[in-house]
Parts: structure tokens; C-alpha cells; sequence
């Protein structure tokens, strides 16, 4: 009994011991349109000291959203670095729905959503926090489009947080939430959005 018992203790002891220095943690990312199909992403020590180094250097809540961008575009790098959505290119392409790794909207808002959780898990979100994702309406555009969103806490305001539009590892858009549901279009935008 005195063995079976140390035994019982040390997989207690495995099982609720903080992870090792650098091991990854991961975030399971969806593709294929409509989240078809699934894989994680595994985040190392090196990619959460950069993440936490980036977001650390915000000093208010505008310098955290702009650098929330290029930090929701270096989590999609990393994912793509070994998954399938390497694959994916900004918004749908015509040709593109066949293709293994592709993301639409659903993929991307779902994937970013994850990214926010992650980082405010692991403290590294000071001025915002994650929220639910939005969906606006378009007629005869693409019916319908999904954003992953956050909370300033300070103030309330809602922030889409967009990485549709451009390749995995282009920094996501991060836009006041009503002037994302107004139609915004990095593209079709004369003044700086960022």
C-alpha cells in the first residue's frame, strides 16, 4: 500500500505543479469556415516574454489597443507558423473556400476572442478586458461580419478588434466598437485608424 500511495502522491504532485520554465501554452484555433475544424497553437516562454514585453510597454488604454493589434497579429504568426492557416490571405477570397487553413470571419473572430482571453489570463492586459464577440449587418456586401471585441475598464468603451482583413501575422484592427458596426474598412478609411 505504501508504494501505490507515493505513487498516488507524486501524479497529485505532477498534476497540480505550476508549469516548467518555458513550457508552451496553447490556444486552440479554428479554420475552415464556420470553425470546421480545429488545432492548437502552442505559445513558448519566448513567445510570452515578447507578448508580455509588447502589451508591458502600454501606458495608457489608446497605447494598449494599438499595441493589442500587433500583438493579436504575432499570436495569428505563431499559429500559423504550425498550423494550417498559414494558408488563409485578408478577407475571402473567391477560390479560397476549399482551401485547407482558410479563416472567414466566424474563424477569425472566434480565434482573436481566444487570443484576448489568453492574454487576460495571463495578466497581460492592464486597460481592457475581453468582451463578447459583435456581428454587424451589411446588405449587399456579405450579409454578416464578426469582430472579437474588449472593454476599456476604465471608461466602458468597447473596442472591435478585427484581424479579418489582413493575412495571419498583420496586426489586427482595433476600432471604437460603433464606428466598427458603422461599416469600417481599413481599406476604405482615408485617416489613420490606429
Amino acid at each position: 500500500m505504501g508504494s501505490l500511495w507515493r505513487a498516488l502522491r507524486l501524479s497529485l504532485a505532477v498534476l497540480l505543479a505550476p508549469p516548467a520554465h518555458g513550457q508552451a501554452d496553447s490556444v486552440e484555433v479554428c479554420f475552415n469556415y464556420d470553425c470546421k475544424r480545429h488545432a492548437a497553437a502552442a505559445f513558448s516562454g519566448p513567445d510570452m516574454e515578447g507578448l508580455r514585453e509588447l502589451l508591458g510597454a502600454a501606458t495608457d488604454a489608446p497605447s494598449e489597443r494599438t499595441l493589442l493589434g500587433v500583438a493579436i497579429g504575432r499570436m495569428y504568426a505563431v499559429a500559423a507558423a504550425q498550423t494550417p492557416i498559414w494558408r488563409d490571405r485578408g478577407r475571402n477570397g473567391i477560390d479560397e473556400r476549399d482551401v485547407e487553413g482558410a479563416m472567414d470571419c466566424v474563424d477569425h473572430s472566434t480565434n482573436t476572442q481566444a487570443f484576448l482571453r489568453f492574454l487576460a489570463e495571463h495578466r497581460m492586459l492592464r486597460f481592457h478586458a475581453p468582451a463578447e464577440r459583435e456581428v454587424r449587418y451589411a446588405l449587399l456586401v456579405f450579409g454578416e461580419h464578426w469582430a472579437a471585441s474588449v472593454t476599456e475598464t476604465a471608461t466602458g468603451g468597447r473596442y472591435a478588434v478585427d484581424s479579418w482583413f489582413f493575412d495571419p501575422g498583420v496586426p489586427a484592427v482595433v476600432v471604437a466598437l460603433e464606428r466598427w458596426r458603422a461599416g469600417f474598412d481599413p481599406d476604405q478609411t482615408a485617416e489613420s485608424w490606429r
